[in-house]
Parts: structure tokens; C-alpha cells; sequence
């Protein structure tokens, strides 16, 4: 019997988030740890795996993530490397545009040998992104995370996450991507992610071609404002997003969504989604992503179920 729910791999990193022109206010980021954080606020168990810095930066988010009630057995801190960094400045509507220290930074230099592999084969779901994927040595811990995850039976979720910063080619990174789709049952993807990757224009013509290339049981495709569908067991399912007048941080919002789709998967088997489970899944995915836009930073800002539930049955559109 496994006892871990979610287990991810990526990166862990300070989001440096512009406050005004000269202030920048750091705060605990990094895709996979932010799903995490928003599944555990759904009380699911959830763990890590990847490397920071023996730092001032690292060591603060290792503690944490610890705080939140992550599992850190997998967390790595190096004494070699420097924690990354990525500084975030955003326009009027609250998107951003992203600079990242990186180069190198400590979540590129996981090793395959440093991947805990106990933890993945206690673990019902296995979440990974691109960003373990951008150089050859995290990419080869990455691809033996998800072989031991898959041979021990557990969901393959995927996130591509596309950086064009972070890559030297932007072709190396659509391969990545479609590497990434080859392996997963599970996929959170942006509308513009999807066209960037299958080269369609339109929403339903992207999800064909990737149902036609692989053979993934849930595709969800979010649109920001414009909200957020999921094609499953033959359905397709389109829910509106909750718009917030007092949006400021569009940051961490897919990882909420994100987050709050693999809580409802973790308690609900693929084949058991209809209509009816898939529109409560997406309304209170978009819900839980427009409450984090609410607030600066995401790893710590993730609401409760109960509050999502509260924000659902007081919403009025603004």
C-alpha cells in the first residue's frame, strides 16, 4: 500500500517578484513545489525531490517547504552550487517576464545517482516538468525517476513549463516536450504551449494531435482569463476562470490549477471521470489559481479547499 500521494521533481528557487521599480521581494517558488504546496492544502501527502544550495536561500526554502508539510528526504543541498534565482517583473494585467540565474544553478545539477528512489515507488503520483529536462545531467535523473515511477505503478503527470530563457534551442525544447508527453497519463498545458509544441492553431486541433501521438488519459489546457478545459474518457469540458479585480501575481496560478486536478485524481480514478466530476474539477481548479493571483509569491500563498469552496458560492463577476 503506498503511502505518499504526489511525489515531484524539478526545481526549487526564490522568485524575486517586482514590488515598484527599484524593489524586487523574494519569495519560495518553483513549479513542482507549487503544485505541491496547493496538494497539501487539499491534505494530500506530498514529497519532493531536488537540489538547492548550501545557502542562505536554500537553506530557507528547505525550511520551507518543511513547514508547509512537504516531505524533503529528497531535497539535496549541495555545498558546490548556488541556489537558482528568478526575477520576475510584471505588466499592467498582472503577466510576467521572467530572468533567471541559472547558469548554472543547483536544481540543473540533481545527478541521477542522488534520486530517491524509495520515495518514487511509495508514491500514487509522479509529477515532473521541463525544467529538469533543459541539460543532460538533471534530464538523466528525470527520465530514471519517471522508468522506476512507472514500473511501480504510478500516475505519470506532466507540466511542460516552457522558459525560452532557459533553453539554447528553442527546437531541443519542443522535443523535450514531446519526450515529456511520450511518458505521462496526465497533462497540465497552456494554450500557447500547446500551439508552440504541435504548431495548431486552435485549442481542439492541439489536443487532437497530441491524443493522435500518445496515449495520455487527461489533457487539461488552461487559457489565463480565458479559462481552462480538460479532454477525458471521450469528454471535453469548458469552465470559465473566476476574474479578480485584485489580481498582481499571475505566478504559481497553472501549478495551482494544477495542483487542486491531481488532489481530485488522487481520489478518483481516471476511468471515473464524467462530465458532471470534470466541470467540478475545472470549477474549483480555475477558482483556487484566481485566489493565488491575489496574492504576491504562490508556494505560500495556496488556499484552503474550504476556502475555495467559500470563494465558489460568494463569487460575483467583476
Amino acid at each position: 500500500m503506498k503511502t505518499m500521494d504526489v511525489t515531484a521533481l524539478g526545481e526549487l528557487l526564490i522568485d524575486f517578484a517586482q514590488k515598484d521599480t527599484n524593489t524586487f521581494e523574494g519569495n519560495p517558488g518553483g513549479a513542482p513545489c507549487n503544485v505541491l504546496a496547493m496538494l497539501n492544502k487539499a491534505k494530500k501527502k506530498t514529497a519532493f525531490i531536488g537540489k538547492v544550495g548550501n545557502d542562505m536561500f536554500g537553506n530557507q526554502l528547505k525550511a520551507v517547504i518543511e513547514e508547509i508539510g512537504i516531505d524533503a528526504r529528497g531535497l539535496i543541498v549541495d555545498d558546490s552550487v548556488r541556489t537558482t534565482l528568478a526575477f520576475v517583473k510584471f505588466d499592467e494585467t498582472g503577466d510576467r517576464d521572467f530572468s533567471f540565474y541559472r547558469n548554472p544553478g543547483a536544481d540543473m545539477m540533481l545527478d541521477e545517482s542522488e534520486v530517491d528512489l524509495d520515495l518514487i515507488k511509495d508514491s500514487k503520483i509522479f509529477h515532473f516538468g521541463t525544467l529538469s529536462m533543459t541539460h543532460e545531467g538533471v534530464r538523466e535523473a528525470t527520465k530514471k525517476a519517471i522508468a522506476c515511477a512507472k514500473e511501480n505503478g504510478a500516475i505519470i503527470s506532466f507540466d511542460p513549463n516552457l522558459r525560452p530563457p532557459l533553453w539554447d534551442d528553442l527546437d531541443e525544447a519542443r522535443e523535450q516536450m514531446k519526450a515529456g508527453c511520450a511518458l505521462c497519463d496526465f497533462i497540465k498545458i497552456e494554450d500557447e504551449e500547446l500551439k508552440f509544441m504541435t504548431g495548431k492553431d486552435t485549442i481542439e486541433e492541439g489536443v487532437k494531435d497530441l491524443q493522435d501521438a500518445y496515449d495520455m488519459k487527461m489533457i487539461l489546457v488552461t487559457s489565463g482569463p480565458k479559462g481552462a478545459q480538460v479532454f477525458c474518457n471521450g469528454h471535453h469540458v469548458y469552465k470559465d476562470a473566476f476574474l479578480n479585480r485584485n489580481t498582481c501575481d499571475t505566478t504559481g496560478a497553472g501549478d495551482t490549477f494544477c495542483g487542486v486536478c491531481l488532489s481530485y485524481l488522487c481520489d478518483t480514478p481516471f476511468e471515473n471521470f464524467d462530465e458532471e466530476k470534470l466541470a467540478d474539477m475545472l470549477t474549483h481548479a480555475n477558482a483556487a489559481a484566481s485566489i493565488v493571483t491575489t496574492r504576491i509569491g504562490a508556494l505560500k500563498s495556496m488556499p484552503t479547499m474550504e476556502e475555495v469552496d467559500e470563494y465558489i458560492a460568494g463569487y460575483r463577476q467583476p
